[in-house]
């Protein structure tokens, strides 16, 4: 293993749900015997062939919630696994709502084995809240974050409508139930909106309809061992960063019903002094995410083993 890179004005992202495809992270396996262990141990840990859904499907098994979730965060176990044995570290991290848990995982606060059940459970709670009190997302472009208030505000049901993705600039997400979103989307457009886009999902995740999914999901996160983590991960609900135990557990409680602050989150890496961001597993979702905020920003990929391998050489300085 090489000696650890200079973490400094690195930060890895760790994607979330909708970054998922039929064939993640097969590549990775069949060319790092990293990325093939941490496959074979997420298929010991579930009791499945996670790998095998990842790999091959089909498709419409891995966009379940439950599996698409456990699925995103051992791909991007991992890729984090061969960036960490060629020496590469970051400055800190940050994970899109389900990739929340995935950085805990590579920052040490959760256990692989652990963090994988953590997700599954949360998977399945939110798919089972999502069956109990339907609901769906509805993306709304163009609007300030002031007017997306004004938005709920208008509609005036707390219970029923959340802002529940703050992505970047201009993009925010709503989600509820299917009336209150028809009211909020009429809302926005009368505001200016420049588009407003359904969202094809399960449920209204990030919203208060996932009550009941919190509290399963909390239930199972009293009961795991959390350690401080080795770098801060920036927290979806505060877009600070947490390193200690009691506030890990605590934001990982609050972020099934809280907003996830991404937009807030980059400019408060950026305030920190990270200017390369590397998406971690697989897709690009994030790297669009931040170019929105930061044009001039350094992104990097690892889906792929080229891209992978480049990523590696680009923050150690030394060939993968």
């Amino acid at each position: 293993m090489n000696a650890p890179a200079a973490a400094a004005g690195k930060g890895f992202l760790f994607p979330g749900q909708g970054s998922q495809a039929v064939g993640m992270g097969k590549a990775l396996a069949e060319r790092f015997p990293e990325a093939r262990a941490v496959f074979a141990e997420a298929d010991d840990v579930l009791g499945f062939a996670i790998s095998r859904l990842c790999f091959e499907g089909p498709a419409e098994e891995l966009t379940r919630t439950e599996n698409t979730q456990p699925a995103l965060l051992v791909t991007s176990i991992a890729a984090f696994r061969v960036l960490e044995a060629r020496g590469s570290s970051p400055a800190c991290a940050a994970g899109h709502s389900a990739g929340e848990y995935a950085a805990h995982v590579a920052a040490g606060s959760l256990t692989f084995a652990d963090g994988l059940r953590l997700i599954r459970r949360r998977g399945e709670a939110m798919a089972g809240a999502g069956a109990d009190r339907p609901g769906s997302m509805t993306a709304i472009l163009g609007l300030t974050a002031d007017q997306i208030d004004a938005v709920l505000r208008a509609v005036d049901r707390p219970r029923d409508l959340a802002a529940a993705n703050y992505n970047s600039p201009g993009q925010v997400v709503l989600s509820g139930t299917p009336e209150a979103l028809e009211r909020g989307a009429e809302e926005a457009k009368r505001l200016g909106a420049k588009k407003v886009v359904p969202l094809t999902v399960s449920a209204a995740f990030h919203s208060p309809l996932m009550e009941a999914a919190a509290a399963r999901l909390n239930e199972a996160l009293d009961t795991v061992a959390i350690a401080p983590a080795r770098f801060p991960v920036y927290a979806n609900v505060s877009a600070a960063p947490v390193t200690e135990p009691d506030a890990i557990r605590r934001t990982l409680r609050e972020q099934l019903l809280g907003a996830v602050r991404w937009e807030q989150t980059v400019r408060a890496m950026l305030a920190a002094g990270i200017g390369t961001f590397v998406e971690v597993g697989h897709g690009k979702v994030l790297r669009g995410l931040v170019r929105g905020v930061e044009k001039g920003a350094t992104l990097l990929g690892t889906e792929e083993p080229e891209a992978l391998e480049a990523t590696a050489q680009a923050l150690t300085g030394a060939p993968a």
